[in-house]
């Protein structure tokens, strides 16, 4: 098995780009993925759980939304995670995490995560130092756990440009229907860009593992993140796993040759699929 080496958000090229044409045709092959594999997972009771990091208007709402269209939301479940209530601020932070985990053949997406503990509480000085960095292990601990029980983990750093956030929140001050995005604290969180630089990459070597590696998107063109983001999610979530359309059990076969107005071949070739 070959060692694995955790991202740098310098690898990442932010030159990427995906004209119009070649996006649609991908994002309808994933989607329909998609939708295999959350049946599959029904069938099979595997557990899917994707996390969604990075910059401020990074484009994580957007992939999310593509990923929703293709999925039943009776068994997919969108966690946007912010400041912890106080009923969480009293107790170890993992726990609203754990509460949020799907049940068997469910898939989780977390918008942000548990990584808050190395990147805006370290930044904002709002636990001791050792604190956040008992949480690498902490966090790689709990992701192992959470493998071993029969989740599969993808972690998505979505990573762009001060000049290319700046255009994003300038488009959401002149746009109606995005300036409710806008922030106070977008702003406030500029100011350090830096320091964040250094906490992310810091994360990514201490928490990208063989088990739950991370992967940076290039995000400075949402096209091209959206099929780069859910791609992951598709060769991380199919691997080792029947997509294909489970059978029906003979008891439902007997009941639909019965009631429905079907030919008798059709129910003996589904029938022969079951043996």
């Amino acid at each position: 098995m070959s060692k694995h080496h955790p991202p740098k958000l310098a690898d990442a090229d932010l030159d990427k780009r995906l004209g119009k044409n070649e996006y649609f045709e991908n994002l309808v092959e994933l989607q329909a993925q998609l939708a295999l594999i959350q049946q599959a997972f029904l069938f099979h009771g595997v557990k899917g759980v994707i996390v969604f990091e990075g910059w401020d208007a990074a484009g994580k709402g957007g992939t999310i939304r593509r990923i929703s269209q293709a999925l039943d939301p009776r068994s997919f479940k969108v966690w946007p995670i912010g400041a912890p209530r106080n009923y969480y601020l009293n107790r170890h932070y993992l726990l609203r995490f754990w509460e949020r985990l799907p049940p068997d053949g469910a898939i989780s997406a977390f918008d942000r995560s548990w990584y808050g503990r190395v990147l805006v509480e370290r930044l904002e000085n709002l636990i001791p130092e050792k604190r956040w960095r008992a949480a690498y292990q902490e966090i790689n601990d709990f992701e192992r756990m959470v493998v071993d029980d029969g989740t599969r983990i993808v972690k998505l750093f979505f990573h762009i440009s001060p000049d290319e956030q700046m255009a994003r929140f300038t488009e959401r001050l002149h746009n109606p229907l995005k300036r409710w995005k806008l922030t106070y604290e977008d702003f406030r969180n500029r100011k350090k860009w830096d320091e964040t630089e250094v906490a992310v990459d810091e994360m990514l070597a201490r928490t990208s593992t063989e088990i739950a590696p991370w992967h940076v998107v290039p995000a400075n063109n949402k096209k091209y993140a959206r099929i780069k983001a859910m791609r992951a999610i598709v060769d991380a979530f199919s691997k080792d796993i029947d997509l294909n359309p489970q059978h029906l059990d003979n008891r439902t076969l007997e009941a639909a040759r019965q009631v429905l107005e079907v030919d008798q071949d059709l129910i003996d070739s589904l029938r022969a699929r079951t043996e």
